[in-house]
């Protein structure tokens, strides 16, 4: 029995016969020959079935199987200079595991909400394989780069007691004679691992009841936060700009060819280069006000307004010392500015925005308590949080970078409902 491989190996094989397990992804005919596109998830390749090579069984089974049919095909692998991979399979014999017939997604132009619907399908198109090779990319390397500078990787809890950042976009849940919540952010625990550890990650959903349409929101999606104990903003920001940097170098040397099928433009990536613009919040206030922008000193930057500052520079630029007004309770305050919080946003060009934001933590046991006072959350529920700042409280930073949002910059696409495999949006809990 010959060997079965993957696609992407068929260029270890050539002049040998083996198998191959898939899919029919299309398929043409030409007289005595068929042209069938097969896929297994790692690449796709032509399989020629020539009437003369096969029995008139097996060419007839080549006629008559349908898109996303599964398939075993066994052939010799060839050097084909017209095939994007180089090669070619010449079949010998086709094995149907399974006959698909009517497949939904056919190759004419479908709508979004028709997509998305199928979804469960949707994800075996080009397209949507492209992208996610990018995101598992992006993944490995926010990992990596944690992973080889000394962070330690520590799961935060998905149910939580509490909010963290603002009880208006909390999921509710029954936790047996408990009221529970879907985390927003692991911040919280990664201040206390940090305190244990000094320095650590944690990588995972979160969950924000946002009721927004915007093509920047998902009430869903995935966070990696790193947290370090003797850190401040200055720091903060350098580590944020270094992450960042990482792991674009690290997607454009191992996905340029994917990038370029979803006609990115990689010079723009490649323009992200250290060191990036760093702007305070009032400075980026009047930039928007000579862009002729609508916004008023003391309110947090909209979509929009993160598009002009983003697009005002050739590479992320980060925004800091917000208004404390308008960030959580456990922002820091800066302490040459009572009315400054010490945090700061990383906002993506291109009209991308904000991916990822942070800041320096709040570590006076006193004014912790007095700012959870002034937001109107119960200390009950901080408890754990508040005993940070009573044992070997010490200066600490950190920030979350927001996958899908990296995604969709990195991979240049407009939304980013195709940046996760199954999206959950405001109007959207389906497949």
């Amino acid at each position: 029995m010959p060997d079965t491989i993957r696609i992407n190996d068929v260029c270890d094989f050539e002049g040998r016969e083996i198998a191959i397990e898939g899919w029919l992804y299309n398929k043409r005919t030409s007289g005595k020959l068929h042209f069938l596109q097969v896929r297994d998830g790692s690449g796709t390749i032509q399989c020629v079935v020539f009437k003369g090579d096969v029995s008139p069984e097996v060419f007839e089974r080549a006629a008559d199987i349908g898109q996303e049919s599964a398939l075993r095909v066994v052939g010799t692998v060839r050097a084909d200079a017209r095939s994007p991979i180089g090669f070619e399979i010449g079949v010998g014999d086709l094995e149907v595991v399974h006959r698909t017939v009517d497949y939904p997604i056919t190759p004419k132009a479908h709508g979004t909400a028709f997509l998305m619907d199928h979804r469960h399908l949707w994800l075996r198109s080009s397209r949507q394989h492209a992208i996610l090779r990018v995101r598992s990319k992006i993944v490995k390397a926010c990992r990596a780069y944690c992973d080889n500078n000394g962070f330690v990787l520590i799961d935060a809890p998905i149910f939580t007691p509490s909010s963290c950042e603002g009880s208006s976009t909390l999921f509710e849940t029954d936790y047996f004679d408990e009221q529970a919540y879907l985390t927003q952010s692991g911040q919280l625990y990664m201040e206390a691992a940090a305190m244990a550890f000094g320095k650590v990650y944690c990588f995972g959903p979160t969950f924000r009841a946002e009721k927004s349409k915007t093509r920047r929101h998902l009430t869903e999606f995935w966070m990696i936060e790193p947290e370090v104990a003797y850190m401040d903003l200055a720091g903060d920001m350098d580590l944020a700009e270094d992450f960042i940097c990482y792991v674009v170098q690290q997607v454009l040397e191992t996905c340029r060819p994917t990038l370029e099928y979803l006609q990115r433009d990689l010079t723009a990536l490649e323009r992200v280069q250290k060191p990036f613009p760093r702007i305070s919040y009032s400075d980026a206030h009047d930039l928007l006000k000579k862009a002729g922008c609508d916004h008023t000193w003391g309110d947090d930057f909209g979509a929009e307004d993160e598009t002009v500052l983003g697009n005002a520079h050739d590479r992320p630029v980060i925004v800091h010392r917000y208004p404390a007004a308008c960030k959580a309770f456990y922002m820091k305050g800066d302490p040459e500015n009572s009315q400054q919080a010490l945090c700061m946003d990383v906002l993506a060009p291109e009209g991308y925005g904000e991916i990822v934001g942070g800041g320096q933590r709040e570590d006076d046991l006193e004014v912790l308590r007095r700012k959870l006072a002034e937001h109107g959350l119960d200390e009950a529920p901080f408890a754990w949080y508040l005993d940070l700042r009573r044992y070997g409280s010490v200066p600490h930073a950190g920030f979350g970078l927001g996958i899908e949002r990296t995604v969709a910059w990195i991979c240049g696409l407009p939304h980013v409902r195709e940046t996760i495999p199954f999206p959950r949006l405001l109007q959207r809990l389906y497949p």
